[in-house]
């Protein structure tokens, strides 16, 4: 069987949208499109809400106050999306492009790296927590501080990634149906942050988040779409 070559990655900017609309539109997409269908990246923000991964427990929601909680079926936890975050949801054909889900993955979150970097920003990752870091106390020194998961308190305990001296600038979720991803990447610009208090951040108690503002970067959503935009279209086409 011959394989088609994947196009270049369209990338999509929708502004302020809905959540919900926005996730029935993925799915839409993705039940819809066949082995020509190019590659799409869509760019958005979203009015204050929280989403729950598949695996989603309530008790890492601690006060959602006023914002709904929308259940998907997107990998991790629970996290939230509000104005002056950028959403990059990434409908991608794996298999046409020849990327497994890690690979895939590690795209993601390189593309979130790069465009730190293009900001003065050093991205770190943590060993078995999806998503994007950042130093609290330099956000441009790229010494790496340990990211290896913690040691196990008990011998049938999960070992715990180690955040010390972290804050998340970018979490992942990402859903595959039939070798098509969707959900994607969500990269903190200047938000109001409280409302990663009232729940414990893809599923992590204590994990702090921050934004790019808060590091010392006062950039504009519009831009920080379009270089994040640009880096998911570098590194996701075949």
């Amino acid at each position: 069987m011959i394989i088609a070559r994947a196009p270049a990655v369209q990338i999509r900017h929708w502004g302020r949208v809905d959540y919900l609309h926005t996730y029935q539109a993925m799915q839409d997409f993705t039940a819809q499109r066949d082995g020509s269908t190019p590659d799409e990246v869509w760019l958005c923000e979203h009015a204050p809400v929280f989403t729950q991964g598949l695996a989603g427990s309530s008790v890492h929601l601690l006060s959602t106050g006023s914002a709904p909680v929308i259940a998907t079926n997107r990998g991790g936890q629970v996290t939230y999306h509000g104005p002056g975050q950028v959403v990059a949801y990434a409908l991608i054909d794996l298999r046409r492009a020849g990327y497994y889900v890690k690979e895939y993955v590690y795209k993601l979150e390189e593309a979130v790296v790069r465009t730190l970097l293009h900001f003065g920003v050093t991205g770190l990752r943590v060993g078995k927590a999806p998503g994007v870091f950042v130093r609290k106390d330099a956000n441009n020194l790229h010494a790496l501080l340990p990211s290896r998961p913690a040691s196990k308190d008990t011998a049938l305990a999960q070992p715990q990634p180690d955040f010390a001296g972290l804050a998340k600038m970018a979490a992942l979720g990402v859903k595959v149906s039939r070798h098509c991803t969707y959900h994607g990447v969500a990269l903190n610009v200047h938000m109001d942050l409280a409302p990663f208090q009232q729940i414990n951040p893809c599923g992590y108690a204590g994990l702090e988040t921050t934004d790019l503002f808060s590091m010392g970067v006062d950039v504009g959503w519009q831009e920080a779409a379009d270089v994040l935009g640009e880096k998911l279209r570098l590194y996701l086409t075949p």
